[in-house]
């Protein structure tokens, strides 16, 4: 594993470098969402609307009418909190073809609740016909452009930005469930940043003989129901869910409700945050605290199989720091 600096940056130049029916958008945060090398080279193809959200998304709804493919950079949160109402009426209802690119979801921004969209994911998934994905590492988030671009009508994409790892060797696959582990007592689902904190205590957890099928979830609607029903039959004991993003109307709630609604009796654990708002701080220090670690992690195993694995922080990797490339530092706004 290594850390890719700005994944993105390089990323969307080759996608929309060579395509006159792509417009870059942002409101009026080009270099925080890494897109301002894209435009110094092309000018022409970038659109910076200020903050005003809520004509940004109206505008970009009559871009799509005209034939253009809009691809709008901002903080997740000012992505759907403000221009609700014209995601629905200029977007989502005329199925129209604009890309929503999320950066800073749910808590990987210090900014408290002005910054941190917790639930983006509740609150789009609901809306008929937005697609939503979600990067989980460097190679998904290099490659999720041409997914996004794929797919009639609106996509909404978490992004991630800076240094970000690179775990993955293959490509983002749209609407495919990825197996990092086989197992047969605990169905893991993860999404996100949140399948990298897994990843430090699986192996380890495999030497205490609890058997994990670890997924990473990068397609979160639709949802790949019948390829979870299956890894779901395939394990003794129950799920659980990590997620960057309450638990009420994400992938946890994803879970429950494919599990109830084909009868599935199977206890269900869900990490995220627990009807709260999370306040202002670093990443490491906000996932301890909500109990979104690789700790909360062994807990929930702990309760789900009523033992006890006796294993402490000291015992996990930290990615990070194993990597020594990142200077740990709290990601700026």
């Amino acid at each position: 594993m290594k850390v890719v600096v700005k994944p993105y940056a390089k990323a969307f130049i080759n996608f929309a470098a060579h395509r006159d029916d792509i417009l870059c958008v942002t409101a009026d945060l080009t270099s925080s969402c890494e897109v301002d090398g894209f435009r110094d080279l092309y000018p022409n193809k970038f659109i910076s609307m200020g903050m005003t959200e809520q004509n940004m998304m109206s505008f970009c709804g009559a871009l799509a009418l005209e034939g253009f493919y809009p691809f709008i950079h901002t903080f997740a949160v000012f992505l759907y909190r403000r221009p609700l109402d014209q995601i629905i009426a200029s977007v989502a209802f005329p199925n129209r073809k604009v890309r929503l690119m999320g950066f800073l979801p749910g808590i990987t921004t210090p900014g408290g609740i002005t910054h941190q969209a917790i639930e983006d994911i509740a609150v789009l998934r609901s809306l008929p016909n937005m697609t939503i994905l979600e990067t989980g590492d460097a190679t998904e988030v290099e490659t999720v452009l041409n997914i996004a671009d794929s797919i009639e009508g609106p996509v909404y994409v978490r992004i991630l930005r800076g240094e970000v790892i690179r775990l993955f060797d293959t490509p983002f696959e749209f609407n495919k469930l990825r197996l990092l582990q086989k197992g047969s007592d605990i169905l893991l689902l993860t999404s996100g940043i949140m399948t990298e904190e897994a990843l430090k205590v699986t192996s380890l957890l495999k030497t205490k003989n609890i058997s994990i099928c670890h997924l990473h979830v990068s397609t979160l609607k639709p949802f790949a129901q019948t390829e979870f029903l299956d890894y779901l039959s395939s394990v003794k004991k129950g799920v659980i869910t990590m997620e960057n993003h309450t638990i009420v109307g994400g992938l946890g709630s994803i879970a429950a409700e494919i599990m109830a609604e084909n009868g599935i009796n199977k206890k269900l654990i869900r990490l995220g945050l627990k009807d709260t708002f999370a306040h202002g701080a670093s990443l490491k220090y906000l996932m301890k605290e909500y109990k979104m670690d690789a700790a909360a992690l062994i807990e929930a195993v702990e309760s789900l199989l009523n033992i006890k694995t006796f294993i402490t922080e000291n015992d996990f990797i930290d990615t990070r720091d194993e990597l020594k490339q990142v200077i740990d530092k709290t990601e700026d706004l």
